[in-house]
């Protein structure tokens, strides 16, 4: 079986026989491999024009506004969801807030910020998750949050990776993975965001970052650089991405916070993954989003609020800033 997301141009191929027809979502992530697409992405043209402004300009996306999704489990070969499994935290095996257009759900007006083409925040409910599948022309990002993560693709790599680890992907010219949630007990929540490569056709290329050997006492209430530019030689980072974009990350404990510079030619896009944030005095809750435009002045971001997670009471980010366009 066969369907193609019309927003982003992607086939996903499905190599099981009990498939059903399906929605046309598209699954999560992708696999190193070096298959040849068989359904290129027609990519945007590059962004050029910069504005410019004097003043930080951030705009709250409450959670509210975003467009939740719970497709079949049938569309993606899962097994039907249980009358009443009570390690299960969602009826649905799968939910997913779209921050962008993205498979069933199309805005106009909401099909990307920069170069950020898809933010998916998925929660997977304990042992489900999505075949093998395709992507191509993507830089894809996946940051775990709780519970573990399991890939394997084509060319014979398996991982798993926990709380606070990263995934990327650069799907190049094609790639094909399958991903699900291990756990017989837990669920498990990512966030997987689609970035517009600054080539296209590239070879395609995986990794992981295990976080898991970090000292979760000694990162609380810092920032961590987890991505740059395959270009930017002075930061050194787990992740080099094909684009100009950075992606950080922070647990804060209650009443803390950090800075983080944002120069007048870069714009963000923070999500508040737990907890609760002031980001220069606005307040944004768990699951909220915000759009950034820089001064040069810093970002001041606080724990306005902690929630039990598993590394403690904390409030928790994850930010992706990126040149400032129109």
């Amino acid at each position: 079986y066969k369907t193609t997301c019309k927003q982003h141009d992607v086939v996903f191929v499905s190599q099981n026989p009990n498939y059903q027809k399906r929605n046309p979502m598209i699954p999560h992530q992708l696999t190193a491999t070096t298959t040849t697409a068989t359904n290129p992405v027609n990519m945007p043209e590059p962004i050029n024009n910069v504005i410019h402004t004097t003043t930080t300009n951030i705009k709250v996306i409450p959670n509210d506004k975003l467009y939740v999704s719970e497709p079949e489990a049938s569309w993606f070969g899962n097994d039907p969801n249980p009358q009443d499994d009570p390690t299960w935290t969602n009826e649905n095996w799968l939910k997913s807030r779209f921050h962008f257009s993205f498979a069933e759900y199309y805005n106009p007006k909401n099909t990307k910020f920069g170069v950020l083409r898809v933010l998916n925040d998925d929660l997977v409910q304990p042992g489900r998750g999505f075949g093998e599948h395709p992507h191509h022309n993507m830089e894809i990002v996946t940051y775990i949050v709780n519970g573990q993560l399991q890939h394997e693709d084509s060319t014979g790599n398996s991982q798993s990776l926990g709380r606070g680890s990263i995934q990327f992907m650069s799907a190049g010219y094609g790639i094909e993975h399958s991903e699900v949630n291990p756990s017989v007990d837990k669920p498990l929540r990512f966030i997987q965001t689609w970035i517009a490569p600054n080539d296209y056709d590239l070879k395609p290329n995986y990794g992981g970052y295990d976080a898991s050997s970090e000292d979760i006492v000694e990162n609380k209430n810092t920032v961590r650089h987890l991505a740059s530019s395959v270009q930017d030689d002075d930061h050194k980072t787990p992740v080099k991405l094909n684009q100009d974009v950075d992606c950080h990350a922070s647990e804060l404990e209650l009443g803390q916070s950090v800075n983080l510079d944002l120069r007048e030619d870069r714009q963000a896009y923070l999500l508040c993954i737990e907890g609760s944030l002031k980001v220069n005095g606005k307040q944004m809750n768990k699951y909220d989003a915000a759009e950034i435009v820089g001064n040069g002045q810093p970002l001041t971001i606080e724990a306005s609020g902690v929630e039990e997670t598993e590394n403690g009471q904390v409030a928790h980010f994850l930010m992706f800033s990126m040149k400032r366009v129109e």
